[in-house]
C-alpha cells in the first residue's frame, strides 16, 4: 500500500516514520471549525474525518492518514494558541492540574473510511510563571494543541503522570494506528 499522511506536524511525521512506514505528505489547509454542541470528546475525531474528506483516493493500493489533537481540561477545548501570551494563559490552566489530551485519527482508501480516537490523561505538577514564560519562550510551542509537547522541556519537568498513550499526547496513538491498519488492510 502506498501510505500519504496528510499532516504538517513534524512528530506525527516522526513517529509514522519511527513506526517503519514510508510515506508521502499531502497537505491542505483546512477549515477547523466544528458544530458548536458537539460534544468536546468528539472534536478531534470529527476534524480528522474533516481533514480526510478534503482529499481524494483514486487507486486501490493508496490509504491517507490524518489526525487531529486536542487538549480538555474542565469543559474547555484547548487548540493550539494564537501567541506567547495565549500560550501562557493555556499553561496556566494546564499548571498543576489534570487534562485530557484527544488524538482522532481518520485512515481512508478509496473503498473505504475509518475514524477512531485515542484519550490521555496527562498531570501537570505545579510550575512557577518564571517556568512556564521559559518554555514558550525557549521551545515555542504555538504548533501544539494545549501550547506544550510532552517530548519537550515541559515535559520532562512539568508532567508528573500519564494514564494512557505517550505518542497520543506527541499527537499520534502509534499503538493503536498500528493495530487499527491492520484490521483496516
Amino acid at each position: 500500500m502506498k501510505i500519504y499522511l496528510a499532516s504538517k506536524s513534524p512528530r506525527r511525521q516522526e513517529l509514522l516514520k519511527l513506526m517503519g512506514f514510508e510515506f508521502e505528505l499531502m497537505i491542505k489547509e483546512i477549515d477547523e471549525s466544528y458544530p458548536a454542541g458537539l460534544p468536546l470528546i468528539e472534536v478531534a475525531p470529527y476534524l480528522s474525518k474533516i481533514k480526510s474528506d478534503a482529499f481524494e483516493i483514486n487507486y486501490d493500493d493508496e490509504i491517507i492518514i490524518t489526525a487531529d489533537t486536542v487538549v480538555i481540561i474542565n469543559d474547555e477545548l484547548l487548540g493550539k494558541p494564537k501567541n506567547n501570551e495565549h500560550a501562557f494563559e493555556m499553561l496556566s490552566k494546564l499548571n498543576g492540574r489534570t487534562h485530557l489530551v484527544v488524538t482522532g485519527v481518520t485512515i481512508k482508501s478509496k473503498k473505504k473510511v475509518h475514524t477512531f480516537s485515542q484519550t490521555t490523561k496527562v498531570a501537570f505538577s505545579k510550575l512557577s510563571d518564571d517556568q512556564l514564560w521559559f518554555y514558550i519562550l525557549n521551545y515555542r510551542p504555538l504548533d501544539k494543541a494545549g501550547a506544550y509537547g510532552i517530548q519537550d522541556w515541559i515535559g520532562m519537568v512539568g508532567v508528573s503522570s500519564i494514564e494512557g498513550s505517550y505518542t497520543n499526547v506527541m499527537g499520534l496513538p502509534t499503538e493503536k494506528l498500528n493495530s487499527e491498519l491492520m484490521r483496516f488492510l
